[in-house]
């Protein structure tokens, strides 16, 4: 509770409470400036100092139409989308639906009270005194959640979904493992393609949970282009790589401080169980004779770019290169949000221990490994310069078009008995009669979908 300086007694309403005590909640203290200003500052990492970004915290004993900013004054990243009109969400207990603060209310600057550090301030009213408010930097998506997911998901009973405990984190917590494809699959005699994903190795890009539970969705779907895919190709999905960070609200790090992407070279067992024990299964599928490695994505959010975008590696071979390039631009036919433009391949040193550089340079010619990033805000539509914030829906909806270029990418096409129509919520679209080879697949000009707009809370 936070109260004015002096005051005695016992609280009043419009003495805010604040708490982050709970599953992927972030705060570390709040400082009363006044009466209508708060300065709150982000706890670090656990074991690590640098990152301070992600945000999650409640307030409650509010006073109805009582008016405050709130000042967040210890970020570790000076670039933000906040300069590009992104803004915090928020949802309470009588609206439990998150939605984004009107970016008016929000402000980002460097604050000559706090040694010219950037700072987001936002204004808010908060208008029903018995509603618990909470505020996120982005919609957050819990290990619990993905427990009840993938729970939800075994009791189907699905005969070609299957889940397995990997292994677990430092704090004894799931690694989930799941396998996506036809009855067996693996004990066929012809070659099966095997895509290999992983999301949430970083804790606080939440959007790439939502965009691996819309692929999962797809795949385990009814939908036509799901059964072909699952006849032709082996899907293993890891869907939570961090599962201690995000329990901890975490913005990168693991509970031990360690970035987990900058140690796939040499994970240790004990440090980094879970990274130990993915890395294991991907050496092991890429020398299994009954199948073929063909990618790897890494799912990631990114704070400062919009859009969905890739990362790509850069090899000697120019054949390899120009091989690299070709799923990302046959997504662009099926994702209006994903933009090559932003897609980029590279080698740096710095990233040397990313699962993408690292599995790049073991795995053979025939594999590919990419960075899959998505905006924590917004994307721009073809022939639009206004950004459409992103939802969770249209997250979701990234992750079904990245599993229907699959069919594009293997051209799989020809053997849907009839074209399928697309579903309502996926906006899937298939490639012209589907006989596009690989490297046609330049970025067609799609209208971009139109969005509800929702009544924000004040």
């Amino acid at each position: 509770m936070v109260t004015p300086p002096g005051h005695t007694g016992a609280s009043k309403k419009g003495h805010l409470v604040f708490d982050a005590c709970f599953e992927s909640g972030n705060l570390g203290r709040v400082d009363y400036i006044s009466e209508f200003e708060f300065d709150l500052f982000i706890r670090p990492d656990t074991c690590n100092p640098r990152f301070r970004v992600w945000f999650n915290f409640t307030v409650e004993n509010v006073r109805e139409s009582q008016r405050v900013i709130f000042n967040i004054v210890n970020f570790s990243k000076t670039k933000s989308l906040y300069r590009d009109g992104m803004s915090p969400v928020v949802k309470s207990t009588s609206r439990p639906k998150w939605q984004r603060i009107p970016a008016k209310n929000v402000y980002y600057y460097r604050c000559p009270d706090h040694r010219k550090n950037y700072v987001m301030s936002f204004a808010f009213c908060f208008d029903r005194e018995y509603d618990v408010y909470q505020f996120a930097y982005c919609y957050p998506y819990t290990y619990s959640r993905l427990q009840h997911y993938l729970d939800s998901l075994e009791k189907r009973k699905l005969d070609y979904v299957q889940r397995e405990l990997l292994g677990l984190s430092v704090q004894q917590r799931r690694l989930d493992l799941l396998t996506i494809t036809s009855p067996g699959s693996l004990t066929a005699d012809n070659e099966k393609k095997l895509v290999f994903l992983t999301a949430r190795v970083h804790p606080g890009e939440s959007p790439a949970s939502f965009v691996c539970q819309g692929l999962i969705d797809f795949l385990v779907s009814s939908h036509p282009v799901a059964r072909v895919l699952r006849d032709h190709v082996i899907f293993m999905v890891v869907p939570m790589l961090n599962p201690d960070g995000v329990y901890l609200g975490n913005y990168r790090c693991s509970l031990m401080g360690f970035d987990l992407n900058r140690h796939w070279q040499d994970p240790s067992s004990w440090a980094h169980p879970t990274l130990h024990a993915v890395k294991q299964l991907i050496v092991k599928m890429s020398k299994d004779s009954r199948v073929s490695l063909d990618f790897y994505i890494d799912v990631h959010a990114h704070s400062t770019m919009m859009n969905g975008f890739m990362y790509g590696n850069i090899f000697e071979e120019e054949e390899r290169v120009q091989r690299q390039a070709v799923f990302p631009r046959l997504l662009c036919h099926n994702a209006p949000d994903f933009s090559l433009s932003n897609t980029s391949f590279n080698r740096d040193v710095v990233k040397a221990g990313t699962g993408r550089r690292f599995l790049g340079g073991l795995l053979d010619d025939t594999s590919y490994c990419y960075t899959l990033e998505v905006s924590f805000y917004s994307y721009l539509a073809a022939g639009s310069s206004v950004p459409i914030p992103y939802t969770e829906e249209t997250y979701m909806k990234l992750g079904r078009n990245v599993a229907r270029t699959f069919l594009d990418y293997y051209r799989l096409n020809s053997l849907l008995e009839e074209k399928p129509l697309s579903h309502p919520s996926s906006s899937l679209h298939s490639l012209a009669g589907g006989r596009q080879t690989h490297e046609q697949g330049s970025r067609s000009v799609q209208e971009g979908s139109k969005f509800e707009r929702r009544k924000n809370i004040r």
